[in-house]
């Protein structure tokens, strides 16, 4: 069934069967197709443009559907008023023919491309002297026409700013400067030998990824009860504090339907979602749609043909992250007691500035009172992928979880489903059997309380070793997933480690030994711990150092600065830019790198 099922006859967000994104022609017609006649704003069309079509398939036009859009939904109405929305779309595609895309083409002027192509005639017809004559006049005219694009992308960025559109404006910087996007290529197989055909890329990715995901143990939840304690019912005020809240410009789910449309529609939005969170919050039961998504592969550091050196970011329908965010609500106020000040991975208030300074607080007061101090940075295998859903709910009664919210989960979890997409398409829907995906709104909530259970068991709290810091014994420090132990010798440290991994095993966590490093301050004599001994560590983006030296720390932060302003170095010596636009985009992109933290405004 589709996700709108629930909603009521001729309302815009009606009932859809599986794999059909077109939406009820009757609501069409009273919420949206007014508004885009009255407005046609480019974000409307393609939010439209997304209804009907795959996701990304044609946005590619969307750049001249403006001027298009409101005669040609004008001229389509009066052809055809029961099809209007396929009929446009098609129209719109066929006034917007694709144009081959030239790597160079859009600092390139017609004369420039036109001498290129006689320039390769020549010299497939080996003509030396026709040929250099023609090179030496299109560099001419290239370094021409690149001057000319640097001045107008110049002047849009001088008038960006002085419109206030910031957005636009750091976006046309991207542009200018060129940024950097590592392309999936071919990857290798389980065996290290090289794909490069289509099919077999999707399948390996789908492969790799599914096994990511695989349930380790066949040991199936049955629990199919409906929780009849129920907790309040959900009010209209917070679906719409949700759905505004909800990022917008940010990539569809499955269903292809961007935010925008639901923030087009404002009220209307918002009785439908709140009917359908309403109708789940009752029966516990999600809508398959909203337990399906889409992972995109982002690269990581080391060598791009291997699946595991890839994040899989999962996409979500936007329409479920409403849902979600009051879900997150409502359980944040009962993890606010549960996790204690040591932890402070997404929470509100906190970040890695914060265990940053305590870590170099803590090493200049060692260094002060002339103490030695041993740090094990922990670093887990997959964290997130190795989430066991069972276990998980076991967790969430014993921090004291309501059964409801806790059913709402376990039903939202249990038949998750999802795709890889890649650059060479989409693989197959796989089911998805453990681990809370990065990307969701609720995993770094749950994937905290995981790991406030583990610390618990290994009874770090009640271990005599750690530092004294006025009268209390403090041995870690958490964001998320990152761990430091500390202690004051080797033995304690290692007593620390061995207990957090041998808990950490009981849940399907595994440390990531090439990636746990020890860092000490004081001699190591006796040294029998699994992990690389460093004397640097870079720990939330800052770089931790043994003896508490921050000079290295500063050299790294300017050398970084530098890079940035490199990287600028054509739009600094821009004269359509003004003084002033330059100051600002000194403080905005180059200050915040310099001083690591620090919140500078414009």
């Amino acid at each position: 069934m589709g996700v709108f099922e629930t909603m009521q006859s001729g309302s815009i967000l009606s009932f859809y069967p599986p794999g059909f994104h077109p939406i009820g022609l009757s609501g069409l017609k009273k919420l949206v197709l007014v508004k885009v006649l009255k407005t046609v704003p480019r974000y409307v069309a393609k939010a439209i443009f997304s209804l009907s079509f795959p996701p990304h398939s044609l946005y590619s036009n969307t750049y001249n559907l403006r001027k298009h859009v409101a005669p040609m939904m004008t001229f389509v109405i009066s052809l055809n008023p029961h099809n209007i929305l396929q009929n446009v779309l098609l129209y719109i595609v066929l006034l917007s023919p694709l144009e081959k895309k030239c790597k160079n083409a859009k600092r390139l002027s017609q004369e420039a491309l036109q001498l290129a192509v006689k320039r390769r005639e020549e010299k497939s017809k080996r003509e030396k002297k026709r040929y250099k004559h023609l090179n030496v006049e299109f560099q001419r005219i290239a370094r021409r026409d690149k001057k000319a694009f640097l001045s107008d992308q110049c002047k849009e960025i001088e008038e960006n700013n002085r419109m206030g559109k910031t957005r636009d404006l750091f976006k046309k910087i991207r542009d200018t400067k060129g940024t950097f996007h590592a392309k999936m290529g071919s990857i290798k197989d389980r065996n290290g030998m090289d794909l490069t055909e289509a099919e077999d890329i999707k399948k390996r990715w789908q492969e790799y990824t599914e096994e990511l995901y695989k349930k380790d143990v066949h040991d199936p939840d049955n629990h199919n009860g409906v929780i009849t304690d129920l907790e309040p019912d959900i009010l209209e005020c917070e679906v719409k504090w949700a759905l505004e809240s909800i990022t917008t410009n940010k990539a569809s789910g499955g269903d292809g339907i961007p935010v925008d449309l639901f923030q087009i529609l404002k009220h209307d939005a918002v009785k439908a979602l709140h009917s359908i969170c309403q109708q789940i919050w009752k029966t516990q039961q999600w809508p398959q749609d909203w337990k399906r998504s889409v992972f995109i592969p982002i690269p990581k550091k080391g060598n791009a043909k291997e699946c595991s050196n890839y994040h899989t970011i999962a996409l979500i329908s936007h329409a479920s992250k409403v849902m979600l965010k009051i879900l997150q609500a409502r359980l944040q106020q009962y993890v606010n007691c549960v996790f204690p000040d040591v932890q402070a991975g997404f929470r509100k208030g906190r970040g890695t500035r914060d265990q940053i300074a305590n870590i170099c607080w803590i090493i200049e007061k060692a260094r002060e009172f002339q103490k030695n101090i041993y740090f094990c940075f922990i670093d887990y295998a997959k964290a997130l992928n190795c989430v066991d859903h069972n276990k998980l709910w076991k967790i969430l009664k014993e921090m004291g979880i309501p059964d409801h919210l806790t059913c709402l989960l376990r039903n939202l979890y249990a038949g998750q489903e999802a795709i890889v997409r890649t650059g060479h398409g989409t693989t197959d829907w796989f089911q998805i059997g453990k681990g809370v995906c990065q990307g969701y709104i609720l995993s770094p909530c749950l994937f905290n309380l995981y790991a406030e259970y583990i610390m618990r068991n290994a009874g770090l709290e009640e271990a005599q070793a750690g530092i004294k810091i006025t009268g209390r014994n403090i041995n870690n420090l958490r964001y998320a997933d990152d761990t430091t132990l500390m202690a004051e010798s080797e033995e304690e440290l290692k007593s620390l480690l061995m207990r957090v991994k041998v808990d950490s095993v009981k849940v399907g966590l595994k440390l990531n030994i090439q990636k746990t490093k020890i860092m000490a301050s004081g001699p190591i004599t006796s040294w029998q711990i699994d992990g690389e001994t460093v004397s640097d560590f870079i720990f939330g983006g800052s770089k931790i150092t043994a003896d508490g030296d921050c000079s290295r720390e500063i050299k790294r932060h300017l050398l970084l600065g530098r890079k940035v302003m490199t990287n600028l170095d054509s739009i600094f010596k821009s004269r359509d830019i003004t003084l002033p636009t330059k100051v600002c985009l000194v403080k905005a992109m180059v200050f915040p790198v310099v001083i690591y933290g620090l919140r500078v405004g414009l």
